[in-house]
């Protein structure tokens, strides 16, 4: 018989290894009680719990019993009961889902107080007002969270009183003004439900427990999980914990301190304070909170205990660690404790620094930092030369550079940027609702709050440029627009800049420049950085982290690229050879009346007139390319799209002929070709192996043109690795017909020429030879290299010298062709995923029309967690890779297996990847670097999982 499940822990029960029971915040604040750091007692309800509340409806039957015993044990340690009427122990509500969702879920404080223990807290405190700023907080608090109304009816209440008495903000209130207030909040409740404020603390607290439960499915939750990938049926836990006090006046405050600059990275205490204040004031960015430095000078005890408690904890952690604290009366209590959210920037700093310092070793450090935080630092800086005088400062909350239209509301964020208009979204201060806005906005701008306020820390969560605490903007949401002084008026749909690294705000678009470390990734080096500065120290942590990365991976990396300038940005980014050439790019533009010419030929003369035409302009495009990628593969496709595709557009031909007094013939002509060949379905019609096969002399032209380009380098010393990829094979006779014509025309330009000889071995026409610099031969189940086969490597490359038979493979991008991969590898070198139609054939739909029609309600709805086309569907299209590979190497065992798909450069498709056991990816030479970067963290995960075949 299984033990009954447990639904409530106190602190001193748990540790961080349950996370996943406990919630990230439980899990801390237990791992704190075991570290013996000051934290107030409490008890934490499980997610097991939240998870048979959100199935049933009902918390578990023995959910009450152990939460009444947790209590009960939680008074007696107190010697006070909950909301006692003469000194009543106050407790805190607070979400804690297993993965930090900041400002997503539910918080409230103050849980016990009613109209008799709010007389004896006020006695037991000996400050009345602070007693009935407790009350009117957990009045303002319940009835949104637990009641339902509407927050901004409190706002206004205040608002309304703050005008009367002619005060800044709710701070200024005395205990009167708060009495009142919190009375009238009271009416506001009954007005709006019907119902009054519980008096009954016990009822407090079941209902507060209940709502956090709740608040998992709140919108701005599900949204916020989406974008970050949490699983929606994690549930989360709730934490329950003594309160204590920073509002007791200027002996007391909130903060939250960071072990090191979550912006930068760089060591020390940073972090705000807000003296006289509770938690929520300082996230909320209600008032201007101090630096943490200030707490020093207000009270330098509680300053150097709060230095020791973070130096304890970040070498526990091992990690940048995010604290919450409390000084109550000169007493200082550590609330919570998180690894903590940090830009892209800081991620790399830290791992590096903590790397160096002997915390953590080469491999934790890689696993720390990502390939989309990777790219993120690669995008353009403002031109720092730039004379433009900011409009206003503030606090540089997430670093970036954005330009866009400024809006000033969440749902005005969102359907200007579905729009395609870049937005930056101004508040006075953000809130959880925001988040779609947030998301939607290319940065986030706000007049109040600091480095720790809700909108900072949710914008460094998502990568997004964000200035906080713009003092100097007076934003009037009303009324469209927010001012500086008495001059300037900023209205929405004005264009701002916004500078998340200085901290500025600027008028207008300023002028971009290329990030440090796009520069130092394309010279390989730092050195247009100078050393010891923030610039030089980020750039060196991407190095490092990158050559380790290098060093361990065993997948390669190569480029999709079409011009020879494609290719030498590439192999400059570390690519090692490219994966997909697609040669259609290289018929357009002033090409395209030769294409035309062919199309249009009424025999075989015209056609191939047409055809030799282009032949010196194929061959000088793969020339180049071959040049760039010198020693390295480049595979290239054979023609892949539908010939109606290179003529002009049907309905302008149409317009164009029936309004002409007298039609250009040549129209006339156009237009019959593209009614002719004109398709419903392009892609599924004749396209790819089959156009080679059924237009005479088009596929022929294409390997004459790459074979003549071998020829030509080779010629010129250099060691051109040219493959020949057959696409949209769906039968091995398909492959066996186009490979037949190809080595026909190989042999002709062999003959011709004067170049003979057999293409050499696996071992000579490719190796690792493009790894970059410090690469290693990989990790477990890489193919034996030439030493370890004994194949004689120079005899190889010199067969391979002389030799004109090219690598002959195809591109697997139809079910039939995954399906079948076994036979089909029998007439292939090589195979290459081409996931993009892969994806579309296997789903049956249409990329551009789905994404344009009900994509986005699949993803709001759950449907998709992502899309198939940004990430592989691992189901589907990844278990269809996964049989090909096995398939092909069932047959061949050292058929070479890869993906040209833009997949190949997605960070959790490339892990996919590397455990399906394919050879390399290959994407945009932009995702290169980070594509190196997460087929290294790949590596670490585990063998991949082809290997023990190998």
């Amino acid at each position: 018989m299984s033990a009954p499940i447990k639904y409530v822990y106190e602190f001193a029960e748990g540790g961080r290894e349950m996370a996943d029971l406990l919630g990230g915040k439980g899990a801390g604040l237990a791992e704190m009680t075991r570290l013996g750091l000051p934290v107030p007692p409490g008890f934490t309800v499980t997610t097991e719990a939240c998870r048979a509340y959100l199935e049933t409806g009902q918390e578990p039957p023995e959910l009450g019993v152990e939460a009444a015993r947790a209590l009960a044990g939680l008074e007696r340690a107190m010697g006070r009961g909950l909301g006692a009427p003469d000194d009543p122990l106050l407790v805190s509500v607070r979400s804690g889902a297993r993965f930090s969702m900041p400002g997503m879920m539910e918080t409230i404080l103050d849980i016990g107080l009613n109209d008799q223990s709010v007389q004896g807290l006020a006695k037991a405190s000996g400050q009345e007002r602070f007693a009935w700023d407790s009350y009117r907080r957990l009045v303002q608090m319940f009835g949104h969270t637990v009641m339902g109304v509407d927050g901004d009816l409190f706002e206004e209440a205040i608002a309304a009183h703050r005008t009367a008495r002619a005060v800044a903000d709710e701070h200024d209130f005395d205990a009167d003004e708060l009495m009142a207030l919190t009375e009238e909040f009271k009416r506001i409740i009954r007005r709006e439900t019907g119902a009054d404020f519980p008096q009954d603390p016990a009822e407090q607290l079941a209902r507060a427990v209940r709502a956090v439960f709740d608040s998992w499915n709140t919108g701005r939750a599900r949204v916020y999980r989406h974008r970050e990938h949490i699983p929606e049926d994690l549930g989360t836990a709730v934490n329950v914990q003594v309160m204590v006090y920073g509002n007791l006046g200027d002996d007391s405050g909130t903060g939250v301190a960071f072990t090191r600059d979550p912006a930068t990275g760089a060591p020390g205490r940073y972090g705000d304070y807000l003296p006289d204040a509770q938690g929520e004031d300082v996230v909320a960015g209600v008032r201007d909170a101090l630096p943490l430095s200030e707490l020093k000078t207000l009270d330098p005890r509680a300053y150097v205990e709060l230095g020791d408690h973070l130096r304890t904890l970040e070498n526990h952690y091992r990690d940048l660690c995010d604290v919450e604290f409390t000084v109550e009366r000169g007493r200082l209590w550590i609330l919570q404790t998180r690894v903590g959210k940090r830009t892209a920037e800081a991620a790399f700093r830290i791992a590096h620094d903590l790397r160096d310092a002997g915390t953590i070793d080469a491999d934790e450090a890689l696993r720390r930092v990502g390939g989309a935080e990777l790219t993120r630092l690669m995008f353009p800086r403002f031109d720092t030369a730039s004379d433009d005088v900011p409009l206003a400062h503030g606090v540089p909350a997430s670093p970036g550079a954005a330009v866009g239209a400024v809006v000033f509301d969440s749902a005005t964020a969102v359907r200007r940027a579905a729009d395609g208009e870049a937005v930056v979204l101004v508040r006075r201060e953000t809130t959880p609702d925001d988040l779609p806005g947030m998301i939607a906005a290319q940065a986030v701008l706000t007049s109040r709050g600091g480095k720790t306020s809700h909108a900072a820390v949710v914008a460094r969560g998502m990568g997004k440029v964000c200035v906080c605490g713009a003092e100097a903007l007076t934003v009037e949401p009303q009324e469209r627009r927010f001012t500086v002084g008495a001059d300037v008026v900023v209205r929405e749909g004005d264009i701002l800049s916004v500078d998340g690294t200085a901290g500025t705000v600027h008028l207008g678009a300023l002028p971009l420049t290329a990030s440090d470390v796009a520069a130092a990734l394309e010279t390989g080096t730092g050195q247009d950085v100078p050393a010891g500065t923030a610039g030089g120290e980020l750039t060196g942590a991407v190095l490092g982290a990158l050559a380790h990365a290098d060093s361990v991976r065993r997948l390669e990396v190569r480029a999709n690229a079409d011009t020879p300038e494609d290719a030498v940005r590439a192999r400059a980014l570390g690519a090692q050879g490219i994966g997909l050439c697609r040669t259609e790019h290289m018929f357009l533009g002033e090409r395209r009346a030769l294409v035309e010419a062919m199309i249009l030929a009424r025999d075989d003369g015209a056609r191939e007139a047409a055809l030799a035409a282009l032949l010196p302009l194929q061959r000088a495009d793969f020339t180049g390319i071959l040049r760039a990628m010198d020693g390295l593969p480049v595979t290239i496709r054979l023609i892949d799209p539908p010939l109606h595709e290179f003529l002009p557009d049907r309905m302008d031909l149409a317009v164009r002929v029936a309004c002409a007094e007298h039609p250009d013939p040549r129209d006339r002509e156009l237009l019959a070709a593209v009614e002719r060949m004109h398709e419903q379905n392009p892609m599924l019609g004749l396209r790819g192996v089959r156009l080679g096969l059924a237009v005479p002399g088009l596929m022929a032209m294409q390997v004459r043109a790459i074979a003549e380009a071998v020829v030509e380098r080779r010629g010129a010393g250099g060691d051109p690795r040219a493959e020949i990829m057959i696409p949209l094979v769906g039968t091995v006779e398909e492959l066996r017909q186009a490979r037949a014509e190809a080595e026909r025309v190989l042999a002709e330009v062999a003959a011709e020429t004067g170049v003979d000889g057999e293409r050499p071995s696996a071992a000579g026409t490719g190796g690792d030879g493009g790894r970059p610099s410090g690469a290693g031969t990989g990790a477990d189940g890489e193919r034996p290299s030439a030493a370890e086969t004994g194949v004689d490597a120079e005899r190889s490359s010199a067969a391979g010298a002389t030799a004109l038979d090219l690598p002959i493979g195809t591109m697997i991008e139809l079910p039939r062709a995954a399906l079948t991969a076994g036979r089909i590898a029998e007439a292939a070198d090589f195979f290459s995923f081409g996931t993009n139609d892969l994806t579309q054939t296997t789903w049956g739909l249409s990329r551009d029309d789905a994404e344009a029609s009900f994509f986005p309600l699949y993803l709001e709805r759950g449907i998709f967690p992502v899309s198939p086309f940004e990430s592989i569907d691992e189901e589907g299209v990844g278990r269809l890779v996964e049989l090909a590979v096995q398939a092909a190497h069932a047959v061949a065992p050292d058929l070479e297996t890869g993906v040209c798909g833009e997949h190949g450069g997605d960070p959790a498709s490339i892990h996919f990847f590397h455990r399906a056991g394919l050879d390399y990816v290959s994407c945009s030479p932009f995702r290169i670097p980070a594509a190196r970067l997460e087929a290294g963290r790949a590596a670490l995960e585990g063998p991949a999982a082809a290997d023990s075949s190998k």
